[in-house]
């Protein structure tokens, strides 16, 4: 391995080689920024670029698009309320809040900072210990899966601040837009009202950019709030003035990459799952979880550490077995192919160059973003200075367009505006729309396995029953997931007695 490892540290040393990654990580800055265009679209549209290209330095400028878009969905997401990914979703619950009190540069710093850090963890774990890591995945199965994503609801508890009845019903009405479109086994179509766009269920991306931008702009139209005298702050800092600070959250860090090898080694999953899961434990670690949703340093940074985290993980799955473990990597699964690498055994051992360069070249790309974030950033955080009515307009715009740019459907323009409409109703009554999201993101996962994992059965609910009670894993997740649950509560109820 050792030898393999120098093969691939000699193939980074070639100029074209370092440009084609940093080229990458240029282009996967801008995508992610962008609300609609997504890691998968920049993967899938720069992969004919790297035809005429050497296999290691085409599969460097892919894997640097798709490292870098993951972490740069953030920054819309901090400055804009706008996440420019759904791996972003977490990191705007504390990170715009640090926006609005005039601490973009230091949100964003430590998103930069986190993202790296568990970038870097994750391709760690992808060189070392990749094989039985990806075996160990292959154990889960439906029961598991939807367990899985069982554990992840619970967390809605602790997505509520404080209001767990709002958060629930948030979390259901997320449940419930997550039926609709067509049955994961059938195919049914249920609730579309005849809308082709709807046939699949509503885009993630689509319900993410209305929940969040369009509640944004009302509320600065119509109650002249947007955050005036924060938003209009000047923010000089120096990024790496907040270095001392991340090195205080070592545990957090580790914690959070461990949380997203973990998820993105197992298929379907996602980075918005991973940051969301790394965002609640880091809460319930905390010594000050009221902070949380208000501006808190440790979410920001929990959430970007484990995002980033995932993409490593993802990458397990994909090198050594040929599983892909989200769009992402079911495109490079493309990309390897098309330059005549097949994934497994092969890969690391007939290939080895190819793959370890590779896997080193995530390295290079998890460094090279700092630097190109954190300069793309330090002119973005001036859209803090923009005058309210430019910036509600702005943000209208990047949120129409970003919609209609994923499949080129005005419906999906029209769900965008009625997804925001519910958002805004929820922010009036004090509903957080963060457990609609979740609900949302883990409903189709939940729905879809649950289906599954019955009809192994052939719909028999005591044997399904004694499935999750019998095989090991989904076992110690049914048990993680009602303690979580009970923890969840418990938090809640304490917190209500000391309020009364």
């Amino acid at each position: 391995m050792i030898d393999n490892i120098l093969l691939g540290f000699a193939t980074l040393m070639d100029v074209g080689m370092l440009s084609a990654i940093a080229a990458g990580v240029i282009g996967g800055v801008l995508i992610g920024m962008l609300p609609g265009l997504s890691s998968t679209m920049g993967v899938a549209l720069l992969i004919p670029i790297t035809f005429s290209m050497p296999p290691q330095m085409g599969l460097g400028m892919l894997g640097g698009i798709y490292l870098a878009s993951t972490y740069s969905g953030s920054i819309s997401a901090i400055l804009l309320n706008i996440p420019g990914t759904s791996a972003a979703v977490a990191t705007l619950l504390d990170g715009h809040p640090m926006s609005q009190k005039g601490q973009s540069t230091r949100a964003i710093a430590l998103a930069t900072f986190g993202s790296c850090i568990g970038g870097m963890i994750s391709v760690i774990a992808l060189l070392f210990i990749a094989p039985p890591l990806a075996e160990f995945s292959l154990r889960f199965g439906s029961p598991e899966f939807f367990l899985l994503a069982l554990c992840g609801i619970t967390v809605i508890a602790s997505l509520s601040a404080g209001a767990m009845e709002k958060g629930l019903i948030a979390g259901a009405l997320g449940l419930l837009l997550s039926t609709i479109g067509n049955h994961p086994l059938t195919g049914f179509m249920r609730f579309t009202a005849d809308i082709p766009s709807l046939y699949d269920g509503i885009p993630l991306v689509v319900a993410l950019i209305g929940l969040y931008s369009i509640p944004e702009v009302i509320d600065m139209i119509v109650r002249d709030k947007a955050g005036q005298v924060p938003m209009r702050q000047r923010d000089n800092a120096n990024p790496f003035s907040f270095l001392p600070e991340i090195f205080r959250q070592k545990v957090n860090i580790l914690r959070s990459s461990l949380i997203g090898v973990i998820v993105g080694i197992i298929p379907g999953v996602g980075c918005s799952v991973g940051g969301f899961i790394s965002y609640d434990a880091a809460k319930r670690a905390s010594k000050t979880p009221e902070k949380f949703g208000k501006g808190s340093a440790e979410g920001v940074i929990a959430c970007e550490t484990a995002n980033n985290a995932v993409t490593g993980g993802t990458l397990i799955p994909l090198m050594t077995l040929g599983i892909p473990g989200n769009p992402v990597t079911a495109v490079l699964l493309g990309g390897l192919m098309i330059h005549g690498l097949t994934p497994g055994a092969e890969l690391f051992t007939l290939n080895a160059d190819i793959s370890y360069s590779f896997i080193l070249s995530l390295f290079v790309a998890n460094l090279l973003f700092v630097p190109i974030g954190l300069f793309v950033a330090k002119y973005c955080v001036k859209v803090t200075l923009i005058p309210m009515p430019v910036l509600a307009a702005t943000i209208v715009a990047l949120a129409v367009i970003g919609t209609f740019s994923i499949r080129g459907a005005l419906e999906d323009v029209a769900i965008m505006l009625f997804i925001g409409a519910i958002g805004f109703i929820l922010q009036l009554f004090g509903v957080p729309r963060a457990p609609m999201v979740l609900g949302l993101v883990l409903g189709t996962l939940a729905e879809g396995e649950l289906a599954r994992s019955l009809a192994i059965v052939h719909g028999d609910w005591s044997a399904f029953g004694m499935q999750l009670v019998t095989r090991p894993i989904s076992l110690v997740i049914l048990i993680f997931c009602i303690f979580a649950l009970i923890q969840g509560v418990m938090q809640h109820r304490k917190k209500s007695k000391l309020l009364e």
